[in-house]
């Protein structure tokens, strides 16, 4: 990705958006949502979520894995698409960790430790939430970079309707930020670059693909124009967090309620966050975890009071939610 100076990318996405006549965002319709990152090439997995009743599917793009590198995603969209009039079906794509799992992983690379990187040397740490064999990156490196648009390329190709970006707060990460601040940069700038190259990039591709951010809510704050690159925000763990690679029926998947000790990551401070992007006209998305029902039921009614569009399901999130949001049932035709 070639890299440009933030202001340039905001005011070429701006007047773009000028040039045109508002359009609402198909987002805008979407009531209910679902997240499934595993086990999608598993007979009946892809049948199960076309046949549900959510209005955005968010899905791993699994021939990205080394091991599904045949798995078919066109025709994964379309069964998805075709499930439920108008339903939209998104991507993930993680913009600064990198997965040994996936086909762009090199024999000759090695993984990085808790102190001292790998190779390539963009590879900084293991994954901090103890995610297994996933690694944070420097995402200002033009080597990690090439990868990401390989990556999005082939996700788009296949009728992707558009990308939900992890790791958008790298910028907040202590050995990211110490990387990119030797090289005479400011971390949180660099992210929003790198955001308006993806954006750039996608809707070259893709005329109206959409983007959907996950997480650093706070990322607003560093400049408000940073509306213009997204179309929607998701939010984790709000209310209720579940442990890294806890399986679906471990009671370490969900329930954990939010105490943090930072004032900016309580749950009143966060929603309080969320609304700023509700104010600059973006959707919010909530997703929690939780595995006893009177916690579901507590954090939709909190989160339809704020008009936010939540999901709660379990942390290892490879299956239909057995907590829907109220008045779908966990398989809903």
């Amino acid at each position: 990705m070639a890299r440009l100076p933030l202001s340039s990318l905001l005011s070429l996405v701006l007047a773009l958006q000028s040039e045109a006549p508002a359009k609402p965002s198909p987002l805008d319709a979407v009531k209910t949502w679902l997240i499934q990152f595993q086990k999608l090439e598993s007979s009946g997995a892809v049948d199960a979520l076309a046949a549900s009743s959510y209005d955005l599917l968010v899905v791993e793009p699994t021939g990205t894995y080394r091991s599904a590198a045949s798995f078919d995603m066109a025709t994964m969209v379309a069964t998805l698409r075709k499930g439920r009039k108008g339903r939209l079906v998104l991507a993930y794509l993680d913009l600064a960790e990198a997965d040994s799992n996936r086909s762009y992983w090199q024999k000759s690379w090695t993984p990085p430790s808790a102190t001292r990187p790998g190779t390539p040397d963009f590879l900084l740490k293991p994954d901090p939430d103890g995610w297994k064999d996933t690694y944070v990156v420097c995402y200002t490196d033009p080597r990690w970079k090439e990868i990401l648009r390989a990556d999005l390329a082939r996700i788009l190709r296949a009728g992707f309707d558009g990308l939900y970006l992890d790791w958008v707060g790298a910028y907040e990460d202590d050995a990211v930020a110490a990387r990119i601040k030797a090289g005479g940069r400011d971390p949180a700038q660099e992210m929003l670059g790198l955001l308006g190259e993806v954006r750039r990039d996608a809707t070259q591709l893709r005329p109206g693909a959409l983007i959907v951010t996950q997480n650093a809510p706070y990322l607003l704050d560093v400049d408000p124009k940073v509306a213009a690159l997204v179309d929607g925000v998701a939010f984790e763990n709000t209310w209720y967090s579940g442990q890294a690679e806890a399986d679906w029926d471990s009671d370490q998947g969900g329930d954990r309620p939010n105490r943090s000790g930072d004032p900016r990551r309580s749950t009143e401070a966060l929603l309080a966050q969320y609304q700023k992007w509700q104010a600059a006209g973006k959707p919010v998305f909530t997703l929690d975890y939780c595995l006893k029902p009177d916690h579901a039921t507590e954090v939709y009614a909190a989160a339809r009071k704020l008009l936010f569009r939540p999901l709660v399901s379990r942390s290892a999130l490879d299956r239909l939610t057995g907590t829907p949001p109220p008045g779908l049932s966990p398989r809903s035709p």
